[in-house]
């Protein structure tokens, strides 16, 4: 099959990455522990998403309201992300990789453990925590350990796990919810994490660094308060119940506590995130886009999968299996981005391409039982090849003007945008979903795939707005990519 060729095929080139760099054993261990770590991270980002109808049957939810599982756990990590710097050099890497996979091991038996919808969603809250710290603490003991020279080649390697994570997370969802149940997608990382814990305490260096600034905790409180504030009023439009009063006022707290963070951190000599960062032009617009860019399309890995199930009667593994187009579809993309970008700049390519993920994603729109399968995986593959090369040039243009001295933090706040935009796009996409049902009376499966239809052609035009963003890029820049491990080695949405 086209899914065996290609895991052979990353198999492959994960073994031949690894011999021509000669590394002591206990190097190659800690490259593949940080790999298996992001492996982890990303494979249960997708996972959940052909689980949540049985979920929901099993917790007495309908399969319509249960974002928040997908939300908590997009929201946990972009809160911890911008701490996870400081938290490594003050108690060393070691230790704070260990207690992250403790987290994210601890979550996942909660998870299985839940009976209800709020515990599940508290538990994917403690499993993000960990999640948040497996990457960027991974990613700095590569950066110390290996010599400049060794670093793109390693990062390489440890991207290769966290791409193919998002391409079986679906599908192996699908199957261990039809062989078993919905639990077993959690217990999984029991046994992978008991080993990663034994491995991090004999082979991660563990040294904390010797001078560590002082932590900015009121700027790092206002900046999570907001986050978390906007994204529980998307999330309360649908999933929670909240009346429209209570949403209004989180909002108005969200957006005041990030206008605060803002001022405060013009101020300091040493904030988290420096507003110096937005006198870089292609780091300003970069940003942006990837906001409002993925607020439209991080919805589709959880609306497509329940699509399939709630309103065409696929089974879980048959809509797991669905989803292997977009992920086959946009590695075989990969190869084509630079020189796209080469040939036709930045502004053409972000801006022609959005427009494109926008329509397929409408496109979907008009989807219906009666179209035959071939249909729907051309429209699968097609939108997973423009969203691939959306998410690689909208992730290279923003960090390839910082110098040294941004780099870091320009990183660092590009991870927190992209865990912040997958979690409100989800939650977005939740609260529209809920509209439509609600305005498409009596409840049916009929209504019901109306409501769908309608929510992704909603979802497409907010993502064709945001191609405004990408035109403000210089029409010359036509620089070629920076490595695609490091500029797509945090980003599976």
């Amino acid at each position: 099959t086209a899914f065996g060729r290609f895991f052979h095929g990353a198999v492959c080139f994960v073994w031949k990455a690894l011999q021509p760099m000669h590394q002591e054993p206990s190097q190659k261990v800690l490259l593949w522990l940080v790999a298996v770590g992001f492996f982890m991270q990303t494979l249960d980002a997708t996972i959940v998403n052909t689980a949540l109808p049985a979920m929901a049957q099993s917790l007495g939810e309908s399969p319509l309201r249960m974002q928040s599982v997908v939300v908590a756990y997009s929201l946990a990590m972009a809160m911890l992300i911008p701490a996870s710097g400081w938290v490594a050099d003050r108690f060393g890497a070691r230790r704070v990789y260990f207690l992250a996979i403790v987290f994210f091991v601890a979550g996942s038996v909660f998870c299985a453990l839940s009976h209800s919808l709020t515990q599940l969603v508290a538990a994917r809250v403690l499993q993000g925590l960990g999640g948040a710290l497996l990457l960027p603490v991974g990613r700095l003991v590569v950066l110390r350990t290996f010599p400049r020279e060794k670093f793109l080649q390693a990062m390489s390697f440890v991207a290769i796990p966290g791409l193919i994570g998002p391409l079986i997370g679906p599908t192996l969802g699908g199957w261990l919810v039809e062989v078993a149940s919905w639990h077993w997608i959690f217990l999984i990382n029991v046994p992978v994490g008991l080993l990663g814990c034994a491995a991090t305490m004999r082979y991660m260096p563990g040294v904390a660094a010797p001078t560590v600034a002082r932590f900015d905790l009121a700027g790092y409180l206002m900046l999570a308060f907001g986050m978390v504030a906007l994204s529980l009023a998307l999330d309360g439009l649908a999933g929670l119940g909240l009346r429209q009063a209570s949403v209004l006022v989180l909002m108005i707290f969200g957006l005041a506590s990030l206008v605060a963070y803002w001022l405060h951190a013009a101020r300091r000599p040493d904030p988290l995130f420096s507003p110096r960062l937005f006198s870089v032009d292609t780091l300003r617009i970069g940003l942006l886009g990837n906001l409002f860019a993925r607020l439209g399309s991080s919805c589709m890995p959880f609306l497509i999968p329940v699509l399939l199930q709630v309103t065409m009667g696929y089974s879980p593994l048959q809509a797991g299996m669905m989803m292997l187009p977009v992920a086959v579809a946009g590695m075989s993309m990969k190869r084509f981005t630079t020189t796209l970008i080469t040939r036709f700049g930045y502004r053409q390519v972000l801006v022609g391409n959005t427009l494109l993920v926008g329509v397929t994603m409408a496109s979907f729109g008009l989807a219906a039982p009666s179209q035959p399968l071939w249909v729907h995986v051309v429209q699968l593959a097609v939108f997973g090849a423009v969203n691939s090369l959306q998410f690689t040039a909208m992730n290279t243009v923003t960090l390839k003007d910082l110098g040294h001295d941004m780099a870091s933090s320009g990183n660092s706040l590009l991870s927190m945008v992209q865990m912040v935009a997958m979690g409100m796009g989800v939650a977005a996409a939740g609260a529209v979903l809920a509209a439509f049902t609600d305005f498409f009376q009596p409840p049916g499966t009929a209504q019901t795939l109306q409501a769908f239809q309608a929510t992704f052609a909603c979802m497409g035009l907010i993502t064709v707005a945001s191609a405004g963003i990408f035109w403000q890029l210089s029409p010359q820049d036509r620089s070629g990519t920076q490595a695609g491990a490091s500029v797509d080695a945090g980003d599976h949405g």
